[in-house]
């Protein structure tokens, strides 16, 4: 088998953002960049899928700026991807633009048997490019997987729909797979696989070698703002029954829940 992950490098979890002083991004100098969590998800299936069938190899993509989005690249390199396709593009570029781009990458590079992502990015939280890719590849695609079988060239998954409840799909052929969380436990890189990892093939495509035009992004941002400060925690005096009282008082006439 030929496989395919898609990733994407985003800032930590813990990093502190600021806004730019024109208000249209958020200051990158100083930010910690890794690779998207829940891609870390699809990294690790494709490994496992690799491991299950000889002689499969195991490429990772990204798309982005390529002075430090190659690190995320090296990170699912030293994980256990044998090569890597760096498409260097500017930061704002939107996710159709992204995904035209990872499509071209993979008709010039497939065909690939089967291509894994992450359920979304946790900067833009738009769950877009995995849709997008399977529609411009021509390919069926499930998302939101958190649980992936693959047997007779087909994938069974499992996955999350709304209510709690779980829906379970079977998908013929070749297909695109967006992972969640609890679908494996992403392995972390050894010594070994992070020297390796320096060694292995990073091909390099601007979006022009790939036909790819940045100003055909349509989405553009005009204003970035930080959430309001959370209100300080009240604290709620007295006996049970006039602390329950209290309670129901606040979230009908302060909170306006009920």
């Amino acid at each position: 088998m030929k496989i395919l992950v898609c990733i994407k490098q985003v800032p930590d979890t813990t990093a502190k953002i600021s806004i730019k002083a024109d208000k249209q991004g958020v200051e990158t100098n100083g930010i910690k960049w890794v690779m998207n969590p829940y891609d870390e998800f699809a990294v690790e299936e494709a490994i496992k899928l690799k491991e299950a069938n000889a002689g499969s190899t195991l490429s990772v993509i990204t798309v982005g700026p390529k002075a430090r989005a190659v690190e995320a690249l090296r990170t699912a390199l030293a994980m256990g991807a044998d090569d890597a396709i760096m498409v260097d593009a500017e930061e704002n570029v939107d996710n159709l633009c992204t995904a035209k781009a990872l499509a071209a990458a993979i008709e010039k590079e497939g065909p690939f048997d089967m291509v894994f992502t992450g359920k979304l990015a946790i900067d833009d939280q738009q769950s877009a490019v995995t849709q997008m890719l399977s529609e411009l590849c021509g390919i069926p695609h499930a998302n939101v997987v958190s649980k992936y079988t693959f047997a007779n060239g087909n994938s069974e998954v499992e996955r999350e729909i709304e209510g709690g409840a779980k829906e379970v799909l079977e998908l013929k052929g070749k297909s695109v797979i967006g992972a969640n969380k609890g679908l494996n436990t992403p392995r972390y890189a050894s010594l070994p696989g992070i020297m390796k990892a320096k060694k292995k093939p990073v091909k390099d495509y601007s979006l022009a070698d790939l036909g790819v035009d940045a100003q055909q992004s349509k989405v553009s941002y005009k204003e970035f703002s930080l959430p309001p400060e959370r209100p300080a925690v009240k604290m709620i005096e007295g006996e049970p029954a006039g602390q329950t009282a209290s309670l129901v008082s606040l979230l009908k006439d302060e909170a306006k829940v009920l």
